[in-house]
């Protein structure tokens, strides 16, 4: 942990080929002799109102990273340039002059509020010119600055200069540079004095990666492979030791007689941030795969797979095994759940708990305790796999898993091969639930996953419900549920492939309500439409829910009617309230493995088929004539030929 790297190495890692630093302040604080100053090293005797753009060759620092400074003019009509300048900038160096105490308080009055205004995420250093001029009497920096940095936090340092003494002129660039290279926003928090929150799980991820036999200390040889695979250097014993004694003094928990604990790894990472060594952090995160953002880099989880529209991702076999292994080794009580704080700890490793939000926060069934079973945490991930296969990568290697993304999942067939094979070989299956607002689709998905309707928040936005579902074989397979609300299906069937990813689709309808079931039919049509011209089409189920209720005659007869025309099964009654639910997910998880079935066929469905039996037909006879003619010609010539050959 001695940070023995080349900076050049850390900045190769940032991703950076070059950083753009612009200059800006009032007029009159020094900004162009500044930057003359640091690209002549001596003071100009005459200094133009705005340099050009000024380039730092990329030896000029340690990291070796090329630097190009921008001087601004402040004043109004040059405005629009200066704004642009801001926003293409990768640092801002803000000058004031230390022997004006108005250009001072502009800082806090103008040019930081303004800078916050064009919602800037670019470091500032604050850069007081003029030393040489600054009167003895006044506040020392870090009194002056001390109640500005705590009111704009996107202050990353603040440094005095002088360009006629050539004082401190190159550390001005040097730390706007670092700040872009080595931010300290994502890894500290100042107010706090202490590591921000990302930053930790990564550290904490990084010390179980190199903690290889599991005892919860870095061990000597641990922390010396460790140190070789960050700084490629390896450290000497009494290094060690020294290292293990400044941390044992400050944090006696920090070492126990195994080696550095992890208390004592993140402790050491704060203490080089407090002494401004963040390049020894940054290095360390950047050799385990993070961005800026202390996420694995876009490379390292990248989906190299290509897919088809109905082609989907679902989970190996190796990954479940592992997923199964992290359940039980979070699984503290035995109890066959994990309860919410046992869950925050298996994604302890990971940026955040990927299922804190919707659309994963209540898709999956809990216990009375808030636990999620193994099947609800399988069928967790196989949504995740579904709907956003990089993050449920991502997360997998933040956990622990090892592989790489072609072990961790395989891909499906189409779905229009599926159908005319007749058979599918997919565990996975995504059903879309549609029907009017009140028609009891809320309180499908919720009987799905073991709740009551009214634990659902009411919502217009898209629902998920995922749980395994037992057939009658004794297989089983996972589930996806998803709700479609009414007014979404328009937008929804206006994307060509929106039916790609369904499996099957049910239509639900209060079963006591007319307008309910005629809402229902519609949408019916509309998607049996879409699959029809889309080539996306999809088995569908009815179901009449509220069965509990006084039944619409009319609502029955006309359903009835309307599945056998469309010749699909019969509706399916049910009540949630009763809990008589009519083997429903079963019903829809057999209708998605028979993709050649439940597929309903609209009039204009019909006539196109009728259309295509009687054009085949045609064909038939036209080319069984042509081949009678054929025959009938080859037969005369051998006659013409026996003919002529006899006379």
């Amino acid at each position: 942990m001695a940070g023995a790297t080349s900076p050049a190495a850390a900045a190769n890692l940032a991703g950076k080929s070059g950083v753009r630093v612009v200059v800006i302040g009032d007029p009159g604080t020094g900004k162009s002799s500044l930057v003359v100053a640091l690209a002549t090293e001596q003071f100009p005797e005459n200094v133009p109102k705005v340099m050009p753009p000024t380039r730092l060759p990329a030896d000029y620092f340690p990291d070796r990273v090329p630097i190009t400074i921008i001087d601004t003019s402040s004043s109004p009509e040059q405005k629009p340039k200066l704004i642009a300048e801001c926003q293409a900038a990768d640092a801002v160096v803000l000058t004031y002059a230390c022997d004006r105490p108005a250009t001072l308080e502009r800082l806090s009055s103008f040019w930081l509020p303004e800078l916050r205004r064009l919602q800037l995420k670019t470091p500032v250093i604050v850069v007081g010119c003029k030393l040489d001029l600054r009167d003895e009497q006044q506040v020392s920096l870090e009194q002056v600055m001390a109640p500005i940095m705590q009111s704009f936090r996107e202050i990353e340092t603040c440094i005095e200069c002088s360009a006629l003494r050539q004082i401190q002129v190159p550390e001005v660039f040097y730390y706007a540079q670092k700040a872009v290279l080595h931010p300290t926003a994502p890894l500290f928090d100042q107010e706090a004095q202490s590591l921000k929150p990302r930053c930790v799980r990564a550290l904490k991820r990084i010390f179980i990666i190199c903690d290889n036999d599991k005892d919860g200390a870095l061990s000597d040889v641990e922390l010396n492979e460790f140190q070789v695979r960050c700084f490629s250097a390896p450290l000497q014993p009494t290094e060690i030791s020294g290292v293990k004694r400044v941390v044992q003094e400050k944090m006696p928990e920090g070492v126990n007689e195994s080696g550095l604990t992890l208390t004592g790894f993140l402790f050491l990472h704060a203490l080089f941030i407090e002494k401004g060594r963040l390049e020894t952090t940054w290095t360390v995160l950047r050799k385990f795969g993070y961005d800026n953002d202390i996420k694995l880099r876009d490379e390292l989880i990248a989906m190299p797979i290509k897919r088809a529209p109905d082609q989907t991702l679902e989970m190996t076999s190796e990954v479940v095994d592992f997923l199964k292994g992290i359940f039980n080794m979070f699984d503290i009580d035995n109890d066959g759940a994990l309860l919410p704080a046992e869950l925050e700890d298996l994604f302890s490793t990971a940026p955040e708990n990927p299922w804190s939000s919707d659309p994963y926060k209540d898709c999956a069934e809990k216990n009375v305790l808030g636990g999620l079973s193994l099947e609800g945490f399988l069928s967790k991930w196989a949504l995740m796999t579904l709907l956003d296969p990089t993050n449920s990568y991502a997360n997998l290697v933040y956990v622990g898993y090892p592989g790489e993304f072609g072990s961790a999942f395989t891909v499906t067939r189409k779905r229009r091969v599926d159908r005319k094979k007749q058979q599918t070989q997919r565990n996975v299956f995504q059903c879309y639930v549609f029907g009017a607002r009140g028609s009891g689709k809320t309180s499908l998905l919720q009987s799905f996953i073991g709740r009551q309707p009214s634990d659902a928040l009411p919502s217009n936005s898209e629902r998920f419900a995922t749980n395994s579902v037992e057939l009658p074989d004794g297989t089983r397979k996972t589930l996806i549920l998803r709700e479609i609300p009414e007014g979404d299906v328009r937008s929804l069937l206006s994307d060509r492939e929106s039916l790609a990813p369904c499996d099957v689709a049910v239509f639900v309808y209060d079963s006591c309500d007319e307008y309910s079931w005629q809402r229902a039919r519609d949408l019916l049509v509309q998607v049996a439409t879409h699959g029809e011209n889309t080539g996306y089409e999809v088995p569908c189920l009815i179901v009449a829910a509220k069965d509990d209720l006084d039944q619409c005659s009319q609502a029955l007869q006309e359903s009835t009617r309307v599945s056998q025309d469309m010749g699909i099964e019969t509706p399916i009654p049910i009540s949630v309230k009763l809990r008589d639910l009519n083997s429903i997910f079963c019903r829809i998880v057999r209708a998605a493995q028979q993709p050649h079935l439940s597929i309903p066929e609209t009039e204009a469905g019909k006539t196109r088929r009728q259309y295509r039996q009687l054009l085949n037909r045609s064909l038939m006879v036209v080319s069984v004539g042509a081949a009678a003619a054929v025959v009938g010609i080859a037969a005369y010539r051998v006659y013409a030929a026996r003919k002529n050959s006899s006379s």
